[in-house]
């Protein structure tokens, strides 16, 4: 009785069915541990296999249930004529898709954060670790879309009714294409932009530039724009076909050592040599100086004073700046101490002739013309 209705039992489609589902998941439970202890082995001499295995065990919870799953139902005999197998099954390839474009861009991911580990920017001389670092980032923002849009185009593909739609759009190619074209352009542009930006780079991470009159960072790259750290701590976001289709100022593109300048007015009585050495030991003691310029010239010669330039080169454009407040700080205090009379005035000359200035003529009251008339409103007289 007992193995007549276990027999029956097994004969049950659905039954066959949900033990078949069960066996699969458990299947998926051992691939999925033995993988974890084989990736936790690696991880301990290879950050690379740890970081992959962080990133991508949210898609592994899904993947390996929903492949075994999915062989499960294909070798089902039922699956081949069932209208409601087969639906399933669609959605199972349509799931196992969508899990494996995550899966594909974690890993990117994992890639992409191991070569930024490997060439860290927070040191002194990063000029190559920030060329290296711009390229991974902009490049695999590039290959996350690029694997988006592959993986939603092959589920779009599964679909019969998106199938017969792309095949009508590509009979008419012609004005599909003009709209799509013009409807995806800033997209496509940027895109474009990005992966000459990655591969020419004109840009790079913390790369001083000058944008718009704004002085900043190169503070983050995208896959469509650019962020810009200002000085005063504000952000700028830029398109990166800007920096494809306008001149800007990059003050960091083969080394960030700087020479910045001072201007100073000053009056002609100022003799050059004491300044000049007052510069020099400005300089030797100032520690944002690298040693290479330290030049005092008088660059103009105006109607009231003369124009001195000052020339100090630094490291960096930061200790430049701070280097040019101090020694235009240290030079205007010098010449207030010991040359005061050297500071910017205007001149005037006074001329005095032999001969005393000639007075005035004093005014007369004119005489007047006639008496006024009683008719002109005047006094009458009694001339009796």
């Amino acid at each position: 009785m007992v193995q007549e209705f276990f027999t029956q039992w097994l004969q049950d489609v659905w039954v066959r069915l949900g033990l078949a589902v069960v066996v699969g998941l458990l299947l998926a439970m051992v691939f999925r541990a033995a993988a974890h202890a084989v990736l936790r082995r690696l991880s301990k001499h290879h950050p690379l296999a740890s970081d992959i295995m962080q990133r991508a065990s949210g898609p592994m919870e899904w993947l390996m249930p929903l492949l075994t799953l999915s062989v499960a139902l294909r070798v089902w005999p039922a699956s081949a004529t069932s209208t409601a197998f087969a639906l399933l099954l669609h959605l199972l390839q349509i799931a196992l898709l969508a899990v494996g474009t995550w899966l594909a861009v974690r890993c990117i991911g994992a890639f992409e954060g191991a070569a930024i580990r490997r060439y860290p920017i927070d040191v002194a001389d990063n000029l190559q670790a920030r060329r290296v670092v711009t390229q991974v980032r902009v490049l695999g923002r590039t290959a996350d879309v690029v694997v988006i849009v592959i993986g939603l185009s092959i589920i779009l593909l599964t679909i019969p009714g998106v199938r017969e739609l792309g095949a009508s759009l590509l009979a008419s190619a012609g004005v599909a294409g003009l709209a799509i074209g013009l409807a995806a352009k800033p997209v496509l542009s940027n895109l474009i932009a990005g992966l000459q930006i990655a591969l020419t780079q004109p840009i790079r991470l913390d790369d001083v530039v000058i944008i718009e009159g704004e002085w900043g960072r190169i503070e983050e790259i995208t896959g469509s724009y650019v962020v810009v750290r200002i000085w005063d701590e504000r952000r700028l976001v830029v398109p990166l076909n800007w920096f494809i289709e306008h001149p800007f100022q990059n003050w960091t593109r083969t080394g960030s050592q700087l020479i910045g300048t001072v201007f100073l007015m000053l009056d002609y009585r100022m003799p050059l040599a004491p300044l000049r050495d007052e510069l020099k030991r400005l300089c030797r003691g100032a520690p944002e100086w690298d040693g290479r310029v330290c030049v005092l010239q008088v660059t103009d010669a105006g109607e009231h004073a003369m124009q001195l330039r000052v020339l100090v080169s630094s490291s960096d454009s930061g200790r430049g700046w701070d280097l040019r407040c101090h020694v235009r700080e240290g030079l205007i205090a010098y010449v207030q101490a010991n040359h005061p009379e050297a500071l910017p005035r205007w001149r005037g000359e006074l001329k005095r002739s032999g001969h005393p200035p000639e007075q005035p003529p004093t005014p007369r009251n004119p005489e007047p013309q006639h008496s006024p008339s009683p008719e002109d409103g005047g006094p009458l007289r009694d001339e009796g």
